[in-house]
């Protein structure tokens, strides 16, 4: 895929699309409806035909969610996104909130009346958020009211087909492990849980239990599709038949049933009486009725894909390793690029960047897609951070600015994702203390020890103490899960303020991304994954001990690192780093290439 810089969104949907969608709830009997970001299967990124909130707001970001009232609507967003949501809808239409600390329920909870009825699509929603927003909603004296078809898809007159890519195996030499061995942990774990079956619903996990990847969503190669996988080892994937190609079907064999879409209502009905697992975080509700009205019990439980696949096995992880050095070969001849005299001239701007990482990655033969839409935001721009560049917003990197690139690949052997700030021209000696700040963090966290049963939740303040210490702070979280060829933003682990009880353990790949974000001026981060790992053991320590291994392998900008603020043992780490990349990368770059990196990666 080459990067769509075209504008996308924008303050004209709301004014075109608002108004149709007002009449349709007056013509359903509506007060209200609720627009989420996430589509029928959850996802993060989705298919043009999903993507509802962008359709009638403008917004474009990848978390969101808007209340349409008859009389005022609100665009509720994290703060990811709290400046490209200003820019891209109509402040006139809607009004702004915080999706995190007031979200749809406390808005409602402030905004709706008495006797209000205010529509949803139950499979938009996971049963988990919709009691939230119920609850809220009857505190005001309003009511909640499920609807059969979703009001917007009425008055998408336009809207693009659903996605029918074909399903693609992903061999034994990649996965690791045979699709029927993780059948059979998944059939012990449900009986473990006394459950019949379970319903998985999660794409992601989907794709990983039978060994395939699809092209339905762009930067993932998910299959959207359902699965059913009992207690007794037997397994069905519900998924449109045009996408099964007979590499598929000769693939999962006789050990997994392939069955149309619409036939997942009669399988349900075969379960009448059992027990059935379903996740309530990525489950829709309408599938919980659907369960329900089948006669069978609901069992609400995790994911029982979603821990293994977050715990990469040796293969995985081996890939993730090659991944990385492709990758971090190819932004490496980047980064001399950018510090050369085109790169450094001042009349680059954000699209050509981009592309030029891209070009780049793509020279390295192995690229199937980019991991997500390059963020490539040039002085005011990078402070926006979830940030994408269009034809219309692109800026140039102007010498005594700051460039922030945050980037991926999508890899048959690995995901990549990696952010860097790069000095155009020199930097401003606030510039480099704040930078200095953010890697101080970033270093924290990448050398830290810990026990089995820490969280991401523990470790996140390690990575802010530093910009906490000066006053300073950023709106987002510290790391996310990442998948092996799958989406760059997985669970179920997470580093972050926010409360996650899943323990980080072996083979769970996580991003580390501290970053600092001055509005109106320069937005830093430094992001690197890394893979949970057994520590060494310490003389004198009496229990195991976690770590991480970091799998990016790229230079940091020493132009932007004051190095007297760094203490002995950030030193040893960032010298240490940098001597890795050097000795991984040098090899195969060419003479001009190599010695740049020489002096990229000299000690501090």
């Amino acid at each position: 895929m080459i990067q769509d810089f075209s504008v996308k969104g924008g303050p004209e949907l709301g004014r075109a699309h608002l108004p149709l969608l007002r009449a349709e709830m007056k013509r359903r009997g509506l007060d209200g409806f609720i627009v989420p970001h996430e589509d029928e299967y959850q996802n993060e990124y989705l298919p043009a035909a999903t993507d509802r909130l962008a359709w009638l707001t403008g917004f474009t970001g990848s978390a969101g969610a808007a209340v349409v009232m008859q009389d005022e609507a609100v665009l509720l967003v994290d703060g990811r996104y709290t400046l490209q949501v200003r820019a891209q809808a109509d402040n006139s239409l809607f009004g702004f909130a915080d999706l995190v600390s007031e979200g749809v329920a406390g808005w409602l909870r402030s905004h709706a009346r008495k006797g209000d009825v205010i529509g949803y699509d139950p499979r938009l929603f996971t049963p988990d958020a919709l009691a939230g927003i119920g609850a809220a909603a009857r505190e005001a004296g309003a009511k909640l009211a499920a609807q059969d078809s979703n009001p917007v898809d009425a008055v998408w007159q336009d809207r693009p087909p659903m996605p029918d890519a074909p399903l693609r195996v992903q061999p034994l030499e990649f996965a690791g492990q045979p699709h029927g061995e993780k059948i059979a942990h998944i059939a012990k774990t449900l009986q473990d849980e006394h459950a019949n079956a379970a319903v998985i619903t999660a794409p992601a996990s989907i794709a990983w239990l039978f060994n395939i990847r699809g092209g339905d969503v762009a930067c993932s190669p998910l299959p959207l599709s359902t699965a059913l996988v009992r207690a007794d080892g037997s397994a069905a994937l519900f998924v449109r038949p045009e996408k099964v190609t007979d590499a598929v079907r000769a693939h999962l064999g006789n050990s997994v049933a392939i069955c149309d879409e619409g036939a997942l209502a009669g399988a349900l009905e075969e379960l009448r009486g059992k027990t059935v697992a379903l996740d309530p975080k990525s489950a829709s509700a309408w599938m919980f009725d659907a369960v329900k009205k089948a006669g069978a019990r609901v069992c609400r439980a995790d994911d029982p894909c979603a821990l293994p696949r977050a715990c990469k096995n040796a293969v995985e992880i081996e890939g993730a390793r090659r991944a990385h050095i492709r990758d971090g070969a190819a932004l490496t001849r980047f980064l001399h690029f950018m510090a050369g005299p085109e790169g450094q001239s001042g009349e680059m701007d954000e699209i050509s960047a981009a592309m030029k990482l891209e070009e780049f990655r793509r020279q390295t033969g192995e690229l199937q897609d980019l991991s997500f839409e390059s963020i490539s935001g040039a002085g005011a721009n990078g402070a926006i951070v979830h940030y994408r560049v269009t034809t219309a917003s692109n800026a140039r990197l102007e010498r005594g600015t700051l460039y922030l690139i945050d980037s991926g690949g999508q890899y048959r052997d690995g995901t990549t994702d990696v952010t860097r700030t790069i000095a155009i021209g020199a930097p401003t000696a606030e510039m480099r203390q704040r930078f200095t700040l953010v890697l101080k963090g970033h270093i924290a966290l990448a050398r830290v020890r810990f026990p089995q049963g820490t969280t991401g939740t523990h470790l996140d303040t390690l990575a802010r103490t530093a910009l906490w210490q000066a006053g300073l702070d950023y709106a987002h979280g510290t790391g996310h899960g990442v998948g092996s060829y799958l989406g760059v933003h997985e669970g179920p682990q997470r580093i972050a303020r926010a409360w996650n009880d899943v323990a980080l353990q072996p083979g769970m790949i996580v991003s580390n991304e501290p970053g600092y974000y001055k509005t109106g001026a320069y937005g830093i981060r430094i992001e690197n994954l890394q893979v949970v790992s057994e520590a060494a053991p310490v003389d004198g320590g009496d229990i195991p001990m976690l770590g991480f291994e970091t799998l990016t392998l790229a230079p940091i900008d020493r132009a932007l690192i004051v190095p007297d603020m760094l203490n002995a043992e950030e030193k040893n780490w960032l010298n240490a780093y940098h001597a890795r990349v050097l000795a991984v990368h040098s090899p195969v770059l060419d003479e001009d290439q190599a010695a740049w990196l020489q002096r990229a990666c000299a000690p501090v």
